[in-house]
Parts: C-alpha cells; structure tokens; sequence
C-alpha cells in the first residue's frame, strides 16, 4: 500500500483524544493514536511521524509513575504539539516546571488573550479580540522551558499557549479538539500545514488500497462475513466482493430481533442489487426460545453473542473451505480495546462483532475498515455506490430489538414494538429530520397501564421514544421534538398500533460510552 504521511497521537489518557484525530482527518491526515507505554524509540523509527501530538490526561507530571513520552520524540526534528497533560509533560522533560493548583485551576469555558508576539500556529486567532477556549486542567505551567516563548494567556494559565519556534514545538494548555473551542480545528489546520502534511488521505485512495491490500491477505482463499445489515459490515462486504468477487460469501443471521421489514431490505439488496451470494439464515426461533423467560439484560446480550457464534459457526462449514472472516470493526473499536495504562479496557460494549470466533473456527481475520471511523465508513459507502439511504441509517444494535425490550421478551411484545417503531420512524422521516437525529428508536416498557380509549377501558403497554443528536458518536444529547410533533406521533402510534395505550418521551443527555450502537 501506499505510505501516507503519518502523524502520531500519544494517549496520556484523555476522554476527549479520539476527537483529536477526528480533526485531523476532517484535514484528509492520516493519523494513529497509541498509548504512551507502547511508544518507544523502536516505535517511533518504524512509524517515523511527520508530526507529533502529544493528547492531555489525568495525571500530574510529577506524581510518582506519572506517563512519561520517550525522549526521541523531541530529537526527531519533527513539529510537536502538547495539549493539556501534553503541554505539561513537554514544560517537565524539557526543562520547565509545573506545579499543583494553588487557585489557578480551569474547567470549562476561558478566554485566552494574545501576547505582541505572533505565532504562525494562530494565523487566524485573536483578529476580533480574546478566543473562547476550553480548559480542563488543576496543575498549571509556572516555568518555561528554555527556548520557550509565550504567545496567549487566560486569567488562570499564565502559559496558555507556548513555542519554541525554532525547533516547532507548541503547547496549549486548553483542548482545540471539543466544540467548545471555536476555533480549535484552526489551530490543527495550521499546525498540520506547518508540518507540510499533503492532505492524501482521502476516500478514494483508501478503497484502492484497501482493495490491493485484500487481495494481497486473502490470495486465492474463501472469505465469509457476518453481515447483520448495518453500515460497517454492509460496506465492509461491498469492499470485500469489489476485491475478490464470489470468494466472499456473507452469513446474514436473523434472529428475529430485527425491526420491521428489515430482513427482506437486507437480503433484497445484496442479492439482487450486489449479486453478493448471501446466506439467510433464520434462526429466530432459535434465538426467540434461548430468551423466552429472560429479562437480565446482561444475559440476554450474552445469549444472543454465544447464539451468533454457534450458528455463524454452522453456516459457515456449508460455504466450504473459507478460511478467513470478514468484520466491520472500525478504529475506535481497535482504540477502545487498548487501555492507554496498559490495563484492561472498562466494558462497555459486552457485544460487538463476533467475539471469539475466529479462534475457534482457526480462521484469519479480514478487517478494512480498522482504520477507519463511523463517518468515514460513510464516506467510503458514498465511494461504493452504496444507496444513500442506506448509509445515512442510524445505528442498530448487534442484540437488535432485545434490549429495546426491557424485562421479558415475548413475540406479541416483539411484534407491538417492531410497528410502534416504524410509526415513529415514518414519522420523523415524514417531518424531514431523519438526518438531523443521529439515533432514534423506540422501547416498549415492562409495565402496563390502564387507559381510556372511546368508551373503554384498556390496560396495554407503555412506550418510551429516545432521538439523540450527536457530533461524534461519543456524547449525545436528546432532540429538542416539538410539542406538535411528539402529539402527532403518540396519537399516530396509540391509534394504530394495538397493545400501546400511553407514549413517552425520554429527554436525557448521555456522557461518552452510553450512546446505543451498532
């Protein structure tokens, strides 16, 4: 494949270091993110970076074991940049001091004021007065390090933002990459300029070097892939068969968790449209019975992931001889595997793909888009030809309707739920907000109430609404729906569906890791 200009992330263990390299591949820059006890001077020649990040953290550079970057870091002649902990850790090991506190502690929203010095990493900083930044930090920088200048300040981070010029080292104490920070996404822009970055990583040459790169792996030999109908592994399978034609075969296993019509969309669309050979295997009876008594949630993700492997295990032998398994695993899943402590990961995703499937099958992996994030497989499905519905669909859970049915899963709770659901979607694509809403479903409750409808009294399930907005998949906040619309849609719902008798919506914001995914 083609060597792209690479830029590396040292993690120190930021919430936020993902949302660094998403700005950066918003600027077509190839990046990667690794933890600092996986950077050493071995690394750091076989990567050989054009440009260096180094991400903010929680610790105290001076708290004993405190992550520390290798000092080759700053001998390879190469523009690095500290952010938050990274600008305290540059200010330790270069030679400058940094101290706890002492009443000079920033979170949240600050404003950063220009010195008379001009910095090329601030070409279009500070041209209507002060810029709103965001802070997060309790030490603070109360020395430079030698060759150091200041260029901004806050009221509480006399160092806001510092460089060495010279050897095209910059530091800030506060996070360009969050929203927060209007014009963080030019600081990076200048910053990648100033490291000569081309800007060659695009779409278009990724699928062509995917698809050498496939070619390359798998030879003349057989690929199966789990497909389960969303984004990842549809365009993963599209990429597949571009690569090696009918040597992929894909196992779409319905377990009778899928919304309404979903099945046949799936199998309609890459028979006969792809012409990709597909298995369908029902298995919802399979599933359905596996669950029948069960409301623990964390079971019920647990049965469904060991039923996948059984049955994706079963369809697989009657393809013949594959020995590799495709799967639609993107970047932040390959981040989120590795702790930057080198400690286990905290779970928070108990299903995704297929667990440990290919060991016990003695099978390869295919992954093409491990590189790659949510938007950016988006993108990629664009360059496919994939259909643009199709690619803006919101995010289905791999356990499907199962954990949008709380408590006990039944098929009449099932069938209730997969209409109410659709209702709601038809209503929202009706009103044309499919595409502001990154996710929206519904979940049919484990209470009944009692209810008038006409002149009858009824005692049918309650049904709560969620929609998030979300930038980057990693916070989300609730859609602000109208007071008419949400009527609209619980009339339409409660007239229609029978079994619902009473609508909620559900108006909760969600810190990272809690969004519903695929």
């Amino acid at each position: 494949m083609t060597q792209h200009q690479r830029l590396l992330i040292i993690d120190f263990g930021s919430q936020v270091t993902q949302l660094i390299a998403r700005r950066l591949r918003e600027l077509n820059v190839y990046c990667e993110i690794h933890p600092f006890n996986r950077v050493d001077d071995a690394f750091l020649a076989a990567f050989a970076p054009q440009a260096v990040i180094l991400s903010g953290g929680p610790a105290s550079v001076y708290a004993t074991g405190a992550p520390m970057p290798p000092m080759a870091v700053f001998s390879l002649g190469v523009p690095v940049l500290g952010i938050c902990y990274g600008q305290q850790v540059m200010m330790h090991v270069l030679g400058g001091k940094v101290e706890g506190g002492h009443g000079t502690a920033e979170f949240g929203r600050a404003f950063v004021t220009p010195t008379d010095a001009r910095l090329p990493l601030l070409d279009g900083w500070f041209e209507a007065g002060p810029e709103q930044v965001w802070m997060s930090h309790g030490d603070h920088v109360s020395k430079l390090a030698p060759g150091f200048k200041v260029f901004g300040t806050s009221p509480n981070a006399p160092y806001a933002i510092t460089a060495d010029p010279a050897r095209r080292f910059f530091a800030v104490q506060f996070h360009p990459e969050v929203h927060h920070t209007p014009k963080g996404a030019k600081l990076y822009e200048n910053f990648v300029r100033l490291a000569g970055f081309a800007g060659d990583w695009t779409m278009g040459a990724y699928r062509e070097e995917a698809i050498r790169k496939i070619r390359d792996q798998v030879g003349d030999a057989r690929v199966i892939c789990g497909l389960s109908g969303g984004v990842d592994s549809s365009v993963a399978a599209v990429l597949i068969h571009e690569a090696i034609g009918d040597q992929l075969t894909c196992v779409f296993v319905d377990h009778g968790l899928l919304r309404l019509g979903e099945a046949e969309q799936v199998v309609t669309m890459f028979r006969d449209t792809y012409n990709i050979p597909l298995i369908h295997a029902d298995e919802s009876d399979l599933f359905l019975g596996a669950l029948e008594g069960v409301s623990d949630p964390e079971v019920k993700r647990k049965t469904i992931g060991r039923l996948f492997v059984e049955v994706f295990e079963k369809h697989a032998k009657s393809v013949g001889g594959a020995t590799f398994l495709a799967q639609g695993t993107l970047y932040p899943d390959v981040i989120e595997s590795v702790s930057f402590s080198g400690g286990p990961s905290v779970t928070i995703k108990s299903h995704h793909n297929v667990g440990g499937l290919p060991e016990k099958m003695g099978m390869k992996l295919v992954e093409p888009l491990r590189e790659l994030f949510k938007d950016e497989v988006r993108a990629l499905g664009r360059e496919l030809g994939l259909p643009e519905p199709f690619i803006r669909r919101h995010p289905f859970p791999g356990p499907g309707l199962a954990i949008r049915c709380p408590g006990e899963i039944t098929r009449e709770k099932l069938d209730i739920l997969r209409r109410a659901d659709a209702v709601y979607l038809d209503q929202i694509r009706k009103h044309g907000l499919y595409d502001e809403i990154w996710q929206a479903f519904a979940a049919i409750l484990p209470m009944r109430t009692v209810g008038v409808m006409g002149d009858g009294r009824t005692y049918d399930y309650a049904l709560a609404l969620r929609a998030v907005t979300s930038v980057d998949g990693m916070t989300a906040d609730y859609y602000p729906f109208s007071h008419d619309f949400l009527g609209e849609t619980a009339t339409r719902i409660i007239n229609e569906v029978k079994g619902i008798n009473r609508v909620f919506y559900d108006c909760t914001s969600k810190p990272p890791g809690t969004i519903e995914l695929e």
